[in-house]
């Protein structure tokens, strides 16, 4: 029987960091399951932007955060290739005055965190996407550090940097059983094997629930589905990604040329359905010709949805359990855990090794759903 000092269910960009950062800080004998392969879940089937501009002090300082490692996680983690970190903004459109009050309100909680956001008229938001309807939108807001990274390379770059550390990895292989005996974690075993631990760290992303009730612990999260497409590439035209939360639309134009755009559907059940429809291709289709009129001339190569993970306040849970000694939970990213995996390691690097824990992170705590402490809700979700 294999022994291991924690178990990590789910290879995406969060198990990843986690298996990273462990190992940069020297824990040995770490070993990460996936029941299929690297970024197989949402990691592979995200929109690849990342953004700071929140509308929580909690989500602005994990964006922030992670950012800023991305700047230099090429580096970091000794990658041959270029992870396509580009930083050219995110532009996220209003389209009313109440709207307008709130991203007020958002600029100055991002400016007081140290996020060099603005607050932008319709003639300055047309200055940095010309091709913007003018008649679409009452005004915007605009932080040139926000960007894209490629989940892919990223995640090939956490991967290989981890496996080099010593960290074992096994695939095609699913967790079938937890066992406790007397609060403590005895061993995980799979399909394909027994593994003795004593800790394990639930990062199965749309899964996460389920793998979190084989420990007798019932997650506050559930899944659903969001669509995204890819375009034909295009010469370059445009830098920032184009947002809005009202209109239920994002849309990049990624370094090889093509677009990624995607929306959320308000009528999804909570289910792991990760098809296309015809329906969000036809609304999507009208939503761009409306706001994006040069990028909806593009012909679509193909769309594909994706699982995310929502929390009840559309902010993650990234915590031990008091319940479970040794269990440790990454999930509830609300469609964002890409884009906050950088911290997200490195925050439970700290608790598993019981390292001092950064002062913020008691708000990522699983147990501030059951003791009513969570305080903020996050609307800036497509």
């Amino acid at each position: 029987m294999n022994k291991a000092s924690i178990v990590i269910i789910g290879a995406g960009i969060s198990g990843l960091s986690t298996a990273y950062n462990l190992a940069k800080n020297g824990m040995k004998d770490i070993v990460v399951i996936d029941k299929q392969y690297l970024n197989s879940g949402s990691t592979g089937r995200c929109g690849a932007g990342v953004r700071q501009q929140w509308g929580t002090k909690l989500n602005c300082i994990l964006a922030k955060r992670s950012i800023e490692f991305f700047s230099t996680a090429k580096e970091e983690l000794g990658y041959e290739k270029d992870i396509e970190f580009k930083q050219e903004g995110y532009l996220i459109l209003s389209t009313s005055k109440e709207e307008d009050q709130i991203f007020a309100k958002n600029v100055k909680l991002q400016n007081s965190l140290g996020i060099p956001s603005r607050q932008l008229s319709v003639d300055e938001a047309l200055e940095i996407v010309p091709h913007l309807n003018p008649k679409s939108f009452t005004s915007a807001t605009f932080c040139k550090t926000d960007g894209h990274v490629n989940p892919f390379l990223m995640s090939e770059a956490y991967y290989l940097a981890a496996k080099r550390l010593g960290v074992k990895f096994y695939f095609f292989e699913e967790v079938k059983e937890i066992v406790v005996n007397d609060k403590q974690i005895q061993k995980v075993i799979t399909d394909k094997q027994e593994i003795m631990t004593d800790k394990v760290l639930d990062a199965a992303g749309g899964y996460a629930k389920e793998v979190g009730l084989l420990a007798g612990i019932d997650i506050p999260v559930y899944s659903e589905n969001h669509e995204i497409l890819v375009t034909e590439p295009a010469k370059p035209m445009q830098g920032p990604m184009v947002m809005s939360f009202s209109k239920n639309i994002y849309c990049q134009q990624v370094p090889h040329g093509s677009f990624l755009m995607g929306r959320g559907n308000p009528d999804a059940p909570h289910s792991h359905d990760i098809s296309s429809s015809w329906k969000f291709l036809d609304e999507m289709a009208k939503t761009v010709n409306h706001i994006l009129p040069e990028v909806a001339k593009l012909r679509v190569i193909r769309t594909w949805g994706g699982s995310y993970n929502l929390s009840p306040d559309h902010q993650p849970i990234i915590s031990d359990t008091e319940e479970l000694p040794g269990f440790y939970i990454a999930c509830g990213y609300s469609g964002h855990g890409f884009m906050f995996a950088p911290i997200t390691g490195l925050l439970l690097s700290q608790m598993i090794l019981k390292q001092p824990l950064e002062a913020y992170a008691k708000e990522l705590h699983i147990d501030r759903f059951k003791n009513n402490t969570t305080t903020d809700f996050e609307h800036s979700v497509v």
